[in-house]
């Protein structure tokens, strides 16, 4: 899938795959191509930036976390990420229904 296909939808992406808890940021990125089939294989160079930005703007709160000698950085949802998901899905069952009904018609009445 091309690159370019997830821009603009990062944010619920992250934001859905922590719904069910706290990740590391490389949980985060196997979990969304895990979830997507494969289909999906977001770069870290986009990641983590991303993560910054959603835990500054409060959609999540992060947290160090020592596993054995290495200390990684957890990030779960907040309410207003919680809230923010939320808003993100009806938005997104209102783009794919409009596009839907474009791309693919029903019979003419």
């Amino acid at each position: 899938m091309r690159g370019d296909a997830v821009r603009g939808h990062l944010d619920a992406l992250l934001l859905a795959v922590l719904e069910a808890g706290p990740l590391h940021g490389y949980a985060i990125i196997t979990a969304v191509q895990e979830r997507s089939g494969g289909a999906l294989e977001l770069r870290t160079g986009t990641v983590y930036p991303a993560l910054n930005r959603l835990e500054r703007v409060g959609l999540l709160a992060g947290s160090w976390q020592s596993v054995g000698a290495r200390r990684r950085r957890c990030y779960a949802l907040t309410d207003a990420g919680r809230r923010t998901l939320a808003g993100e899905r009806t938005a997104w069952r209102e783009f794919t229904s409009a596009i839907g009904s474009v791309l693919e018609p029903g019979p003419a009445t």
